[in-house]
C-alpha cells in the first residue's frame, strides 16, 4: 500500500475516535506550522548540511558525516515511535531500503527519543537502518525544524498517557519541543540535494520519490 494512503487511513481513523475538540486542537497547530512554514525551511537544496554525531538504536554513536563518506545520505527527522504517521513513514522506507541501498545511499533516522524506545520501535517494525537518538534536540535544531508544543495539546496528550519528558530522557518543559518532520537528501559531500519539511505532521514524501531522485529518474514529490 502507498504511503499516502496509509496516512489519509491513520488520520479518517483518528477523526473516527478522537473527541472533536482534540482534533480541533491538532488541526490548530498544524494551521500555525504551516503559517511559520518558512521558519523551519531555512536548510535548502545547495546548503551544506550541519554535521551531527549521535547514538543509534544499538548505542553506537553515528556520524553524519563519516557516513556520507562518498555516498548520500537520506536523513529523516520524526517526532517519535508514538507518533503513528512517523510509524508509518519508518515502515515505509524500509520496504524501499533495498533500493536506497541499491543507488548507493545510506538511510539515517533521528528523533528525539532515547535509545531504547528506538530499539523498541525498531524491533518491532524490522528496521534495518540507523535511527539515532537526539536528546536535548540539538541536531534538529541545528537544522532549524524544532517547534513547541502548546500547552492544550499537551495536556491532552499528557491524559492519554503521552510522558514526553521519560521518553525523551529530558526535562518536562524541553521534552515539548520536537522536530517538525523533515526529509533531507544528501549529497557525498554533504550539500543539500532535496528537502522537505512536513509543517503538517500527517504529510510525508512517498518513498519511491526519493528512490527516484536517487536514481535522477525525476523530482520528489
Amino acid at each position: 500500500m502507498r504511503l499516502q494512503r496509509q496516512l489519509r487511513s491513520i488520520r479518517a481513523q483518528g477523526a473516527k475516535t478522537m473527541p472533536p475538540e482534540a482534533a480541533a486542537m491538532i488541526d490548530r497547530v498544524i494551521a500555525d506550522l504551516n503559517a511559520r512554514g518558512v521558519e523551519f525551511g531555512r536548510l535548502r537544496p545547495g546548503h551544506q548540511a550541519p554535521d551531527l554525531s549521535l547514538p543509534n538504536h544499538l548505542g553506537r554513536t553515528v556520524s553524519l558525516y563519516e557516513t556520507l563518506d562518498r555516498k548520500p545520505v537520506l536523513l529523516l527527522f520524526y517526532r517519535g515511535s508514538w507518533c503513528p504517521y512517523c510509524c508509518a513513514q519508518l515502515r515505509a522506507m524500509q520496504l524501499a531500503l533495498p533500493q536506497i541501498r541499491a543507488a548507493g545511499a545510506h538511510l539515517i533516522a533521528v528523533s528525539p527519543e532515547l535509545p531504547d524506545h528506538s530499539l523498541t520501535l525498531a524491533e518491532r517494525n524490522a528496521l534495518d537502518f540507523d535511527i539515532l537518538s537526539d536528546l536535548g534536540g540539538a541536531a534538529a535544531r541545528g537544522y532549524g525544524l524544532v517547534y513547541r508544543v502548546p500547552d492544550t495539546l499537551r495536556d491532552f496528550y499528557r491524559a492519554n498517557g503521552l510522558d514526553l519528558a521519560r521518553r525523551n530522557g529530558t526535562p518536562s518543559e524541553e521534552a515539548w519541543h520536537l522536530p517538525v518532520p523533515a526529509t533531507y537528501l544528501l549529497s557525498p559531500s554533504g550539500v543539500v540535494r532535496y528537502a522537505r519539511i512536513d509543517t503538517d505532521f500527517t504529510q510525508r514524501p512517498e518513498p519511491q520519490s526519493i528512490v527516484d531522485l536517487l536514481l535522477d529518474r525525476g523530482p520528489a514529490h
